[in-house]
């Protein structure tokens, strides 16, 4: 064996002196302060160990020098340690979301308010009344713990939860128009989420649809012209994903539900990404609330937990009690129901709009964040930044999106810390954020790195700075 190459091999630390180091290393803190990961930390580092004897032994003809390889040595340490710790960790992670897209459909879109993951963390680790009557020790049903809440806030007479709108709109096709036919504007025909359009969904759910009007005009007319002794009901599906602009008519559901009531159909809508709060009062486009849209008297009503009503993913249908009752009875209920941390995690949500804590809801607080709010948060991260002298940071206007399929044309003005690497590529550097021990993702623009604070959370931008100043450390 060549002398530099023993040299080279005499230079690797042992285990203990590795786990010795990493103690003024803050991020690996974690693993050395707690007992059950402390193990895992030790294995980390045997396997980081192997691998640099490995490569020495791979390298042994490398003219490079001693004094190269040892200099190396340590960065290399950390950031293999780093990756092996990431390869070891479970699948789903913490990510931040520095996109400045509020509803992340990738990220797990709403995030619940710290009261209301406390609420469910209780009910995950305690036995509940999920389905229990107190008051009687019989069997009771879990749809009571919101079902009150969500005719109150929404004015309908009844109410019910599955696992997600799609599946609303599945079981609605399913209990009233199986084998029959059901009329919808061509101009609302949507594709939601993972390429499941509206006319698939009717067509697993038994239904025939009969597509009236055109993609931009649809006329009361349309509807009527086409009703026969087939058509088991009328649905209107709010495009809340998408807006078609200038030459254009669509067909209220006021307007639907007194076309019903003439010729005895029922009349439903998807309304989407749903919300309780009007947003016109943040400078967004006018978009029918969910109490406006029971109030025109459709018999049933559908729209998502996760999006603008910041829960958890669920398909909520509100309406009317005779409705509800024979959604329940269908045997494909059960196979859609939520489970108790999803019910536990919406009933927390619930309340908070009950008791007007609509502050408290992060996709509320996210959306109408003030502007020199967070021209004050991009700022002290770009102050915080340019002692790094691997990057070049400065301070940018920028717009943010809402995110989700909700208010798709709408751009929130904000502020982000604008990042451009001395040495490498923004690629590279979007990149390097992206697959560190935790994830940061980031967006492109114009050659530059942009974190947006909208987004940030408590603790976020302590860990971009420590990532960052990992960038362009070296290694062998």
């Amino acid at each position: 064996m060549e002398q530099e190459t023993k040299k080279q091999l005499r230079a690797l630390p042992a285990v203990h002196e590795v786990i010795s180091r990493l103690e003024h290393e803050t991020e690996f803190s974690p693993f050395l302060t707690n007992e059950r990961q402390l193990p895992r930390l030790t294995q980390g580092v045997r396997q980081v160990l192997q691998r640099a004897r490995e490569n020495v032994y791979k390298n042994s003809t490398n003219s490079g020098s001693f004094d190269e390889f040892e200099a190396s040595l340590w960065p290399w340490i950390l950031n293999e340690l780093r990756k092996e710790l990431t390869s070891a960790e479970s699948s789903l992670r913490r990510v931040i979301n520095a996109t400045g897209v509020v509803l992340h459909t990738n990220c797990g879109r709403a995030l619940l308010a710290p009261e209301v993951a406390r609420f469910v963390a209780e009910q995950a680790e305690r036995y509940s009344n999920l389905e229990l009557n107190i008051e009687t020790g019989s069997r009771g049903s879990r749809y009571v713990h919101v079902e009150e809440i969500l005719c109150r806030l929404t004015g309908a007479e009844a109410a019910m939860v599955v696992n997600n709108n799609a599946a609303a709109v599945l079981l609605m096709m399913n209990t009233f128009a199986q084998g029959k036919e059901v009329i919808v504007s061509r101009g609302e025909l949507v594709e939601v989420g993972g390429s499941f359009r509206i006319p698939e969904v009717l067509k697993a759910g038994g239904a025939k649809l009969v597509e009236v009007g055109s993609t931009n005009k649809t006329w009361l007319r349309d509807y009527e012209s086409v009703i026969g002794p087939e058509t088991a009901l009328l649905l209107k599906v709010h495009t809340s994903n998408y807006r078609v602009e200038g030459f254009t008519h669509a067909v209220s559901g006021a307007e639907l539900v007194e076309l019903g009531e003439k010729h005895g159909l029922a009349v439903m809508e998807d309304l989407g990404s749903g919300s309780f709060f009007d947003g016109a009062s943040l400078g967004f486009p006018i978009e029918p609330t969910i109490k406006q849209t029971v109030k025109a008297g459709l018999a049933l009503v559908t729209f998502s937990g996760d999006k603008l009503l910041g829960g958890p993913q669920a398909g909520i249908i509100v309406g009317k009690k005779g409705y509800i009752e024979r959604l329940r009875a269908n045997q494909l209920t059960r196979a859609l129901r939520i489970d108790k941390l999803t019910l536990a995690a919406l009933e927390g949500t619930l309340r908070l709009y009950e008791n007007g804590g609509i502050d408290e809801i992060p996709v509320w607080r996210m959306l109408s964040a003030p502007l020199d709010t967070l021209h004050k948060a991009a700022s002290e991260l770009v102050t915080e930044l340019q002692s790094n002298s691997r990057i070049a940071v400065e301070l940018k206007e920028d717009v943010s999106q809402v995110g989700g399929g909700a208010w798709p044309t709408v751009e929130l003005p904000t502020w982000v810390c604008a990042i451009r690497p001395i040495q490498g590529s923004v690629l590279e550097l979007e990149a390097f954020l992206r697959l560190g021990t935790v994830a940061i993702l980031a967006r492109i623009h114009k050659d530059w790195v942009l974190v947006d604070v909208r987004t940030l959370l408590g603790g976020d931008r302590e860990e971009i700075v420590r990532r960052l100043g990992q960038w362009g450390e070296s290694v062998s």
